[in-house]
């Protein structure tokens, strides 16, 4: 299986001091496949987040893409490799265009109307008077929950890169603007190597792996039919929010 896998993560414990963050947690996704975690606050979740692209290193234990542990390669290529799109999205101040195109520098107008039709975000950007040359203020104050999250994925479809992570990118927005981010966030993962964490578990039914995970590790994983039908944490954590 090694080799065919495109992210390995094997034995990989971080401390922060005497706090164990993420302990002995081993996964591997292949190429094109969705994996998905949940579980519990302090269980360890965003912190591997973190570890993927490098914002921290592993205390012990490899990430390796490609069969290469990220340590061995340069900040810039291994995060090149993958887009994130997080709960707090990060917009600067300026026009709408120059914070799609930050995904991409030296894109072409073409490419970053193209990514922004990909991420439905399109059709509320020309509702503005200056459509994409609209300045969004500090942060994106100007905009909406939904419609940052949908800048922020077009900035991803932009870069275009083999691996994503989504961490909770979902959990801060009301149920209309969900459904129009979850479609855009489907298409984007489509044949491409994803990292889901969520709350809300139905953003999760369609991935191949899902991994609960508790403060001593993975408590459970499977598809959501063979974890529905197993009578576990995850059947029950599904069926509370089915209420």
């Amino acid at each position: 299986m090694g080799k065919e896998c495109l992210l390995q993560v094997q034995n990989v414990t971080k401390r922060y001091g005497d706090k164990i963050a993420l302990n002995d947690f081993s996964m591997d996704i292949c190429p094109g496949e969705i994996v998905a975690l949940i579980g519990e606050n302090g269980a360890g979740k965003t912190t591997l987040c973190s570890l993927i692209p490098r914002f921290y290193d592993v205390s012990e234990g490899s990430i390796k893409i490609d069969g290469t542990d990220i340590r061995d390669v340069t900040l810039n290529s291994l995060r090149n490799q993958i887009g994130m799109v997080q709960q707090d999205v990060y917009l600067f101040a300026g026009t709408i265009m120059d914070n799609i195109a930050y995904g991409k520098p030296g894109a072409t107008k073409e490419e970053v109307i193209e990514a922004a039709k990909n991420a439905n975000a399109h059709e509320f950007i020309m509702s503005f008077p200056d459509g994409y040359d609209t300045d969004i203020g500090q942060r994106g104050i100007k905009l909406s929950g939904g419609q940052k999250q949908r800048l922020s994925i077009a900035r991803v479809f932009l870069k275009n890169p083999p691996i994503l992570i989504f961490d909770e990118a979902t959990s801060a927005l009301d149920n209309e603007s969900e459904k129009v981010v979850q479609e855009s966030l489907e298409k984007l993962a489509s044949n491409r190597t994803t990292f889901v964490i969520a709350h809300r578990l139905t953003t999760i039914q369609n991935a191949q792996k899902i991994i609960v995970l508790t403060e001593e590790g993975i408590a459970e994983s499977g598809t959501h039919e063979q974890l529905v039908s197993s009578g576990g944490i995850y059947e029950k954590l599904y069926n509370m929010h089915k209420q």
